[in-house]
């Protein structure tokens, strides 16, 4: 029988590096001899990338209650079909975002019902064995995003405030879920980053990065 794998997520605001760093503790994985499955969210899946179009780039604005149902529809398509079935088989998955984004951008960003949130993340399995969040200032975030080069999607263009109450949204997470979540600082530059994320994961699962 196949042993499970590991289930990793990053999180953070925009601009936090997730990308990059879901990216390289991948690598690392893989070179510590990991089967590894690399994902994202929204999207993972093709029905869940479709609904990734939809809220990042789509022509329709949603309420707040119905942005939060169309999340949570992508990851129970995204769990279906790429998450359960990566882990079944032994693989790591290293996911950038997960439901602690959907409760720090709805719930804390746009008010929306945070038991409601709570009540539905519930209903959907597994959950992360560990999740890293990164953490930026607001100034490295504006700076990172002013650099991309590409239109910014629609959660990108909200005003600071909204970024700033999914900020603290985000540090309330890790701070009510000790166990699962490990705080990193993602002011610093990409490496001093990753070598961080690595003794993070070391320290949760033993040797299985290098």
């Amino acid at each position: 029988m196949t042993a499970p794998g590991r289930f990793i997520t990053l999180e953070g605001g925009e601009g936090a590096g997730k990308s990059t760093q879901a990216r390289l503790l991948a690598e690392a994985l893989r070179d510590a001899g990991h089967s590894v499955t690399e994902t994202r969210e929204p999207g993972g899946a093709p029905g869940a990338e479709a609904l990734r179009t939809l809220l990042l780039h789509g022509p329709t604005t949603f309420t707040p209650e119905a942005e939060t149902l169309l999340h949570v529809a992508a990851r129970a398509e995204h769990l279906a079909r790429t998450i359960r079935p990566a882990l079944a088989g032994g693989q790591w998955v290293v996911c950038d975002r997960f439901a602690d984004s959907t409760m720090a951008y709805q719930g804390y960003g746009l008010g929306v019902d945070r038991t409601m949130i709570a009540t539905l993340a519930a209903l959907l399995e597994p959950k992360p064995d560990l999740t890293l969040m990164l953490d930026v200032s607001a100034a490295t975030a504006a700076a990172r995003l002013a650099s991309r080069g590409r239109a910014a999607d629609r959660y990108e263009t909200l005003d600071p405030t909204f970024h700033e109450r999914v900020r603290r949204g985000f540090r309330t997470i890790a701070a009510t879920a000790p166990e699962r979540c490990i705080t990193i600082d993602g002011n610093n530059p990409p490496a001093a980053v990753h070598t961080a994320i690595l003794a993070a994961v070391q320290a949760r699962f033993g040797g299985a990065a290098k």
